[in-house]
């Protein structure tokens, strides 16, 4: 039986990928970045492989309805939020969850000296040193983080945060900046006598930054084998790919010299040309405008898609693969075939590939 497509998940990768963390950045904990559904590759099935191999010190995530569902699913590793709250109700379903918040702004500190908690709760200030997104200003930060030293409801120890802007771009030098903004900034805070918790790092700065790791590191890209720097892929970093995306192909079509592929007929057969059918399409989550020429692999092999991709369904040349048949595999990327390569093709990144898979691909842990 000709199997549909489907994303097929390594944990041994994943776990691999955990411990190139923890050679970089020996002695700080990990945050493990889940957001956006795990980077795209299932929010529960990563967080299962993570608990179940007790790899990691912290899941984040962007939003309290992602780390609710993960208390639902029994997952009882340490949670944080890095939206934070955005009303009341927010800062008690996080305390009774005991999920930690990030602390943004000053007006989320507004909410929760007027609320009253079942418990205090974990915080982490977010420092702005230059992203300009999210995080107290050096201005405003010393007094938002006096206020929280100072609020009975907020746990012991208080935490403190900042995002860099251009790791990814390998501009040491505003990273540099940043960590000396922060470093600066920090030094006005009144911690009673007590060093000061701080997380810098992801996967950019990991890899390349040492003076940035700080007690805590969250790796988002690097967990799940894709390379966080402009101009690199993965085994730069001997880093593995979590997710493939497997297929078949569902038809072949023997096609005359001059006959044309899909909508609006974007490629033409230069001679008899065998054309493949993919059965995955960009209601998968497979990028839409790839040009012509952009690989995929049948049978282990590369061969080019040609003509519009469809919602459904893509095309290729199979005239370099004579051998291929109506149910042979087929991969988009992942196994042999680096997302990093396929977003180049598209114009983008892997981090929006990863993300743009949509929920009706199965995911399948191997």
């Amino acid at each position: 039986m000709i199997k549909q497509a489907y994303m097929e998940l390594s944990a041994k990768a994943l776990l691999h990928n955990v411990n190139i963390v923890k050679q970089h950045a020996k002695g700080s904990r990990i945050i493990a970045m889940l957001k956006a559904d795990a980077y795209g590759h299932g929010l529960l099935p990563i967080a299962n492989i993570l608990k179940e191999n007790h790899c990691v010190d912290i899941i984040g995530v962007a939003r309290l309805e992602e780390a609710l569902s993960l208390r639902e699913a029994q997952i009882d590793i340490p949670l944080l939020v890095f939206q934070g709250a955005f009303e009341a109700d927010d800062f008690i379903i996080a305390a009774q969850q005991n999920i930690q918040l990030i602390i943004h702004s000053a007006w989320q500190i507004d909410i929760l000296e007027k609320t009253h908690l079942p418990n205090p709760i974990f915080l982490w200030l977010k420092v702005n040193t230059g992203m300009n997104r999210l995080g107290l200003r050096p201005e405003e930060a010393p007094h938002a983080w006096q206020r929280l030293i100072e609020c009975r409801q907020v746990a012991k120890p208080l935490r403190c945060m900042t995002h860099f802007a251009n790791a990814n771009a390998g501009d040491h030098k505003k990273t540099e900046e940043q960590l000396n903004t922060f470093r600066e900034m920090i030094a006005h805070f009144d911690n009673q006598g007590e060093p000061i918790e701080c997380s810098l790092a992801k996967s950019a700065a990991i890899l390349h930054s040492p003076d940035t790791h700080q007690d805590w590191v969250r790796p988002g890209m690097m967990l799940y084998g894709a390379s966080p720097v402009d101009g690199t892929t993965a085994p730069n970093y001997h880093l593995q790919p979590v997710m493939t995306l497997r297929t078949v192909l569902m038809a072949i079509q023997d096609c005359d010299a001059g006959e044309t592929i899909g909508y609006d007929g974007t490629w033409r057969c230069p001679e008899a040309t065998r054309v493949g059918i993919v059965a995955f399409g960009y209601g998968d989550g497979y990028p839409r405008h790839v040009p012509n020429g952009t690989p995929v692999l049948v049978n282990g092999k590369r061969v080019p898609l040609i003509g519009r991709v469809s919602m459904d369904m893509i095309a290729v040349d199979l005239r370099t693969q004579p051998e291929a048949q109506i149910g042979s595999p087929v991969v988009l990327w992942g196994e042999g075939l680096s997302a990093e390569e396929i977003a180049k093709f598209a114009n983008t990144t892997a981090y929006e590939l990863f993300c743009q898979v949509t929920p009706r691909v199965k995911r399948v842990v191997v």
